[in-house]
């Protein structure tokens, strides 16, 4: 297995059952050729392991466990890149959605210098699939899709989950931090394969098994985005995040700000009763993102910074407040919303760049998986 020129990395999860079918299928399409099959099997529960010893007296296949799995498939596959040997690297499932024939294909232009990457797609010219998805799916894959286009282009199928790539082009990847399933994007985004192409593939239906498609790997797929667009838009990414907070703090302060006014509050009063909501609202962000950026983290203390910051900007908008009221007897109950929260917003923006805190595009200093 150390001389083989492909590498073929297929994550596992309860796959027995399709492994004595996908197997066969991928020595007949490599015949001829030196490959590998690496299983990075995360503990499952069948018979995945009595199935690849059987297969492995047979086909160049090696099972790898993963007794503690981390990052779910997209650090299985990390964990398989880092052992395999082959020049070129494949990604494919083990559920027989991704056909097998389709291999020399998907090698074709990596070996004939026409691509850095190559994509198998369902949805250009020549793609098909054998289970049509429901509206509320078609949807969802082409919002997927279109959220991702910033950062990867014209590309079609970007959630395929069925791409080569050299060897070489993985090992110069750059902050490698996956997050649920699309390995696929962090690829394309980190490593320096500056030509994608996409080959058309019949996506099947699943043999065995059930998908790992749920709601929670959805939303996960929006956490990765998050990160892959502060990895290509270091500077624009973080500010634009600041900005969304800033408006859904600010409407839900509004609606509650509006109410007292119109019940004959002063307007002082009512700005400091309601500003507490900008301060909860941004909190349940905050905790988001120290859950999912943990290991990333600059701030040593970001929940003390984050009370620091909260309590300054606090004290700066209730200042501005009292100043205005006091100095401008008739000043519009918006006018005085508006002045003391963009003055607050501006003390909030200045304090998280000085202490480092999630504004990440602005750091002065390296992080940690940024030295490897």
């Amino acid at each position: 297995m150390g001389s083989a020129q492909i590498s073929l990395i297929v994550p596992t999860l309860n796959e027995g059952e399709n492994l004595p079918l996908l197997v066969p299928k991928i020595a007949d399409a490599l015949a001829g050729r030196a490959y590998e099959i690496l299983i990075i099997d995360d503990s499952s529960r069948d018979n995945t392991p009595a199935i690849c010893q059987l297969l492995s007296q047979e086909y160049p296949l090696k099972l790898i466990e993963r007794d503690q799995p981390k990052d779910g498939l997209s650090g299985a596959v990390l964990h398989g890149m880092s052992l395999a040997s082959g020049e070129y690297l494949i990604v494919m499932d083990a559920d027989l959605q991704h056909p097998p024939e389709r291999l020399p294909s998907l090698l074709a232009p990596l070996e004939n210098q026409q691509a850095d990457f190559v994509l198998g797609s369902r949805y250009i010219s020549g793609g098909q699939m054998a289970e049509r998805f429901s509206a509320r799916r078609r949807v969802l894959s082409k919002v997927a899709t279109l959220l991702a286009r910033p950062i990867i282009g014209q590309v079609h199928d970007p959630m395929s989950g069925f791409f080569a790539l050299r060897r070489s082009a993985y090992q110069q990847g750059k902050r490698l931090t996956p997050l649920g399933y699309k390995i696929g994007l962090e690829l394309m985004c980190k490593c320096p394969v500056e030509r994608i192409q996409e080959i058309p593939i019949f996506f099947g239906a699943r043999v065995h098994g059930q998908s790992k498609l749920t709601f929670r790997e959805q939303f996960r797929y929006l956490e990765h985005l998050s990160r892959l667009y502060d990895f290509c838009y270091p500077r624009f990414s973080p500010v634009l995040k600041f900005l969304i907070v800033i408006f859904l703090s600010w409407l839900a302060a509004a609606i509650v700000y509006a109410g007292f006014v119109l019940r004959g509050m002063p307007l002082l009063a009512a700005l400091i009763i309601s500003y507490p909501l900008v301060i909860l609202v941004t909190a349940a962000f905050h905790l988001r993102y120290c859950r999912t950026q943990r290991e990333f983290l600059i701030a040593v203390h970001p929940w003390r910074d984050f009370f620091l910051i909260s309590a300054v900007e606090f004290a700066v908008c209730a200042g501005v407040a009292a100043w205005l009221t006091a100095r401008l007897p008739d000043a519009g109950s918006g006018e005085v919303f508006l002045i003391s929260l963009t003055a607050a917003a501006v003390a909030r923006y200045a304090l998280r760049k000085e202490l480092l805190l999630d504004i990440r595009g602005l750091r002065r200093e390296t992080r940690a998986d940024e030295l490897r």
